[in-house]
């Protein structure tokens, strides 16, 4: 004989409800003894039925070791969760901090590239270094290499030849 498939929903009938609670409780306690003696896991099972009354099972001698057990455990599980939210957040900051700085970079760029190309506008435009800027201005075109009293005469001897160049 096949089995209906039962409808997850409340059952309306009270007693059909109390009955069905009863089964389902004892298959439940059933099946955590069951998985803690196969598998040696510590399991602690609580149920509070409809009117209140409490039904418990405990795979260690005191429920309330496992209780404790539970809760270091959810703090711990806590503390981790939000550090992960922290480390998660910092990224996120740091993304944005890197995301402004590339596109700082990028205007800094540009500004560099127009700066560029200004100078080299004003290299083109500038005067030729053939020509003196001024007249009064005169640039030493002679080598010397030697001591500084014969770079004295060498100097006397350039102004005479320049001299007689002029006149």
């Amino acid at each position: 004989m096949v089995r209906g498939k039962t409808q997850m929903k409340r059952i309306e009938n009270a007693s059909s409800r109390q009955v069905t609670f009863s089964k389902r409780r004892s298959g439940l306690l059933k099946k955590a003894f069951e998985l803690s003696v196969l598998c040696d896991a510590e399991v602690a099972l609580i149920i509070f039925s409809h009117s209140g009354r409490l039904y418990e099972f405990s795979s260690s001698s005191l429920m309330s070791n496992t209780i404790e057990r539970y809760q270091k455990n959810a703090k711990s599980t806590l503390a981790n969760l939000r550090i992960t939210e922290e480390v998660y957040m910092q990224n996120a900051l740091m993304q944005e901090q890197i995301h402004q700085l590339k596109q700082q970079e990028a205007k800094l760029m540009k500004v560099n590239t127009d700066l560029k190309e200004k100078c080299e506008m004003l290299a083109m435009s500038s005067v030729p270094i053939s020509q003196p800027l001024s007249p009064d201005m005169e640039v030493e075109t002679g080598l010397f290499i030697g001591p500084p009293k014969t770079k004295q005469i060498f100097q006397r001897e350039n102004k005479r030849i320049l001299s007689k160049k002029n006149a």
